[in-house]
């Protein structure tokens, strides 16, 4: 168990900082180019998610699960056989994958956008934004499978440094980018947006020189190990691949049911909202649910991220080993620690979805639209952290086609009903149409845990309602600090008055979470001894 928690911590640490900066960075990239800017970055970066999961397809995480199968035996030169191979795969489909994301940016703009008013956003602008986010598949994939056969070493360092290294070059370029181009060469915020999306490129650029660094620094060990190997399994190309492919195909999907919804409603969202009349403010919330407060939203996420990545090798091993006893422990664990950590977030959020917008991107005359959105998004990521980690738990059991089923399930609700859903309850109808797909595929995916092994949720579920009454009375301190700090200060008209509000709720109500989930020793069981550096704040 020491194994998962510690790569949890690390993976969960950079994921962390790395999601940390991606919500810090909207604020100015909010005031710099507004809902139309974030909507249409929205646009280019959906499909382009999509692209990098297909054009990966799965392979990173799997390399990750090849090599860690072959170094347990002695055999390292069949995994660095594997990871040169896979190298040159990933050179070759994200070259592909740019091509066709490039060729096929004019189609896809057309297929989302349907008004032609000139003062709204075009075809021809989604377009272009598509085409200059397209540049970074050419080495996106080759430097994620190098982070996957580093992962396989067991060494989640390249990794986690990688990845924040990439969100901040990645930053810096694409606010100071932006701010040139709008204030110094007074450019227009498509111009501003495409530039933005380029600045993957270059993020993507920089992680691929701290890869190679480290490359660079191990390969005498890792050459060492390979000399002194015994046997190795003379296992041919093709064999290889076939293998490789057997466990990287399911991998694709835990990255990809987000932007799957989300591409959804990229093709419905616009012309539902005009179809209803609605037309005046579909760019703002659709900015709202798919870009600004999606920021928001994604921050729970990240433990599961972290989770489902450093618990994997764990549970093949267990599951390898028939030790079953071990596993259902660690999928028990699995699972607790996102719900004692996501859903106080989740509900926190909620309650003070007005503030956190408010205090973040201003517009305080919008937020009775803003506010609400955020509000009903919010649980959702508790849906999304669930999908995540079952999905992760159906891998490491063999079972991991079963969550192409659950995945494929959930999708089709959402793309028979969201439209129908948006005419009927507006904006907000789009996040019912996701929570309903994730709700679906979570189901399956714990049916199919529960029946493949036998797995027992009864524990899980006696937490999750112990969890449930410490979140409740969280929710009423965080009501009654909200009653009383409204007599004193304006929250719900002034962006430092939200501020200000959103501090003492975060506070108050954390404290409260944290106190009864450490008294009821809650904590210590789910998270283990680590809480007891508690011991300083609330003294038994």
């Amino acid at each position: 168990m020491s194994n998962i928690v510690r790569g949890t911590m690390l993976l969960t640490g950079a994921s962390f900082l790395s999601k940390f900066l991606g919500m810090i960075y909207v604020v100015p990239f909010n005031a710099l180019v507004g809902a139309s800017g974030g909507t249409l970055f929205a646009y280019a970066y959906t499909p382009y998610s999509i692209f990098i999961s297909l054009s990966t397809v799965g392979v990173p995480l799997a390399v990750s699960k090849f090599v860690s199968k072959y170094n347990a035996v002695g055999d390292y030169e069949t995994g660095m056989r594997m990871f040169r191979a896979g190298l040159t795969l990933m050179l070759v489909t994200g070259t592909l994958a740019f091509l066709a994301m490039f060729i096929s940016a004019d189609w896809l703009a057309a297929g989302m956008i349907t008004s032609d008013d000139p003062d709204s956003i075009t075809v021809a602008d989604v377009a272009f934004v598509i085409r200059m986010v397209s540049v970074a598949l050419i080495i996106i994939p080759a430097m994620s499978i190098a982070r996957g056969f580093f992962q396989g070493h067991n060494s989640m360092g390249p990794t986690a440094v990688s990845q924040v290294v990439e969100q901040i070059v990645r930053i810096v370029f694409l606010l100071g980018g932006s701010f040139i181009i709008l204030k110094i060469f007074d450019g227009t915020i498509l111009a501003a947006v495409g530039f933005s999306t380029f600045a993957a490129f270059l993020g993507a650029l920089a992680s691929s020189i701290i890869l190679w660094l480290y490359w660079r620094k191990r390969k005498p060990f890792l050459e060492k190990q390979i000399h002194q190997q015994t046997y190795t399994h003379d296992v041919r190309k093709k064999d290889l691949f076939a293998e490789l492919f057997r466990y990287a195909g399911p991998f694709v999907l835990v990255g990809l049911a987000i932007p799957l919804y989300q591409l959804v409603d990229q093709f419905t969202f616009e012309r539902s909202m005009v179809a209803s009349d609605r037309q005046d403010i579909w760019e703002f919330t659709y900015s709202v649910i798919n870009f600004y407060g999606h920021k928001l939203v994604i921050i729970p996420i990240t433990l599961a991220t972290g989770l489902s990545m450093a618990i994997l090798p764990e549970m093949t091993k267990s599951f390898t080993q028939q030790n079953q006893t071990q596993l259902k422990q660690q999928i028990n664990h699995a699972f607790q620690i996102i719900m004692v950590l996501v859903i106080p977030a989740v509900v926190g959020l909620s309650i003070l979805s007005n503030e956190a917008y408010g205090t973040l991107f201003g517009e305080m005359d919008k937020l009775h639209i803003s506010g609400p959105l955020l509000a009903w998004y919010a649980p959702v990521a508790l849906l999304f952290a669930l999908f995540s980690v079952s999905s992760s738990v159906l891998q490491g059991i063999n079972q991991q086609r079963f969550a192409v089923i659950s995945l494929s399930a959930g999708l089709l609700v959402k793309v028979l009903f969201n439209i129908q859903l948006i005419y009927l309850f507006g904006a907000k109808g789009a996040i019912f149409g996701t929570a309903i797909a994730a709700g679906i595929a979570v189901m399956l995916n714990l049916w199919r845990i529960r029946a493949s092994i036998d797995f027992s949720y009864k524990q899980l579920i006696k937490r999750t309602i112990l969890i449930g009454i410490f979140v409740t009375i969280m929710s009423g301190c965080i009501i009654l600090l909200k009653y009383f700090v409204g007599f004193a200060v304006p929250y719900e008209d002034t962006r430092w008055g939200a501020a200000i509000m959103l501090i003492i709720g975060v506070i108050g109500g954390g404290a409260v979470y944290l106190w009864l989930a450490y008294k009821s020793t809650l904590l210590e069981r789910v998270l283990g001894n680590r809480v007891r550096v508690l011991d300083k704040v609330f003294q038994r």
